[in-house]
């Protein structure tokens, strides 16, 4: 009986060691790493310039076969929970996903175009432009540090086209055990 499981023990760690060392963040498998569920840190810029810190749970499950997902935030706040949903499609045709975000304190609001992108050399990297009161920004979303455990995410703006960046969104992932 030990040496059963011992033997499944070595296997699930070289297992993991194989997927750790080539991990397949191609096509429609991008986001296969975020499937389950996370405790997230956040830390979001106020208009005032100011970091504002928070923590936050995560769930993400696959839909339509893997080809989307969904991803559930609860977020706990001082000022009070909230919630967020992102939602992500692969397009195989394109080689890209395509990603939208819903929060629960704009329930009415018109869908945001959608951060478009993909995964290179194990980061993923995703872009929007759209218009807030007249001014023309361009939308940064970047997953990298990825490991069976943990994830970077952060947004950016630009305001000049891309030359620049204003980091205003960071999650720091941890995976829930």
């Amino acid at each position: 009986m030990k040496i059963r499981t011992l033997l499944v023990a070595a296997m699930l760690v070289v297992t993991s060691l194989a997927r750790a060392a080539a991990p397949d963040r191609s096509g429609a498998h991008g986001f296969d790493f975020l499937f389950g569920d996370w405790s997230v840190h956040h830390r979001l810029k106020r208009a005032s310039g100011e970091w504002w810190e928070f923590d936050a749970t995560c769930s993400n499950r696959a839909l339509m076969g893997g080809a989307s997902n969904v991803e559930e935030h609860i977020f706990t706040k001082p000022s009070g929970t909230t919630y967020g949903v992102a939602l992500r499609t692969y397009d195989a045709e394109k080689n890209h996903w395509s990603i939208w975000w819903f929060d629960s304190r704009y329930m009415s609001g018109p869908l945001q175009v959608p951060n478009v992108g993909s995964f290179e050399n194990g980061v993923g990297t995703f872009y929007a432009d759209f218009t807030d009161n007249g001014k023309a920004i361009r939308s940064r979303l970047k997953w990298s540090d990825i490991t069976a455990t943990s994830a970077h995410w952060e947004q950016a703006y630009s305001y000049d086209g891309g030359k620049t960046w204003d980091t205003n969104w960071i999650m720091q992932f941890e995976r829930r055990t």
